[in-house]
């Protein structure tokens, strides 16, 4: 093994063995190349082997700190279905069980703000443009930050439905306005990604930077226009979620199978 390899293993081994309890703060990287006598690059390198395996997130001005394990993973039913709950509005396939209780980190948050270029593709925006986004920060209740939720609104669409910008959207959520200005019924194309978090996100999510995230865009289209008018972003931990989908058998598939007649 590789000296970081080493000292990536014992550190590894003293916090399953219960050393450092989840919110701890493990010794500074001058305690450590003290302790392990090799030079900070090592150790800076081992204790990166471990923010990626999400064992530990280094956090500016404050340390190593270890990650809560006893949160387990969420399987993710990746249905095609989209659903309708009378008090909120459209349901879109999701982490939470029915009647699970969610709550939200921080207050939810609606400003403009430069969309990313992935989002801007979509909208056929330029990236960078300032655009409405609405943000939440969630999770099943009493656990860490699950999800941040990103909601980003065409300006043409926010012009003509200036209520699915407010705070208060009303009946339905930002969604109904939208329809309710000419684009209803909606469609939508969801596109799943892994890619690596921004520090905004790692932040937002207490994960270390080296932790990949799952991306979910669920991009709506307008009835009328046939073009994008919105777009909802959702980012997950990588190891706090699997998704899941329930495979079907097409035609050439069904069983019995059919006898393959001989050659004659």
């Amino acid at each position: 093994m590789k000296p970081y390899e080493r000292i990536a293993a014992d550190l590894r081994r003293r916090i399953e063995g219960g050393e450092w309890a989840a919110g701890d703060t493990l010794p500074t990287t001058d305690q450590l190349v003290a302790h392990y006598e090799h030079s900070r690059q090592t150790v800076r390198t081992a204790v990166d082997v471990l923010a990626r395996e999400g064992l530990v997130r280094v956090v500016k001005r404050s340390g190593t700190i270890v990650q809560d394990r006893s949160v387990g993973r969420r399987r993710i039913a990746r249905s095609t279905t989209v659903m309708r709950d009378p008090a909120r509005g459209y349901v879109f396939p999701a982490a939470s069980r029915p009647d699970e209780p969610w709550d939200t980190h921080g207050q939810p948050k609606r400003m403009f703000a430069p969309v990313p270029s992935e989002v801007a593709e979509r909208l056929g925006v330029e990236p960078g443009t300032e655009l409405m986004r609405r943000r939440r920060v969630t999770s099943p209740a009493g656990e860490p930050p699950f999800q941040i939720a990103d909601a980003w609104i065409h300006p043409d669409v926010l012009a003509e439905a200036p209520q699915a910008g407010e705070i208060s959207t009303g009946p339905g959520g930002y969604l109904d306005r939208i329809e309710e200005a000419g684009h209803g019924p909606l469609e939508w194309e969801e596109t799943t990604r892994v890619r690596m978090p921004t520090k905004e996100e790692a932040s937002l999510l207490q994960v270390a930077t080296e932790m990949p995230v799952w991306e979910m865009t669920t991009v709506g289209v307008s009835a009328r226009t046939g073009q994008a008018v919105e777009a909802s972003v959702r980012v997950i931990p990588a190891d706090r979620a699997e998704l899941v989908s329930k495979l079907q058998r097409g035609t050439s598939a069904q069983w019995p199978v059919e006898p393959v007649s001989p050659q004659v």
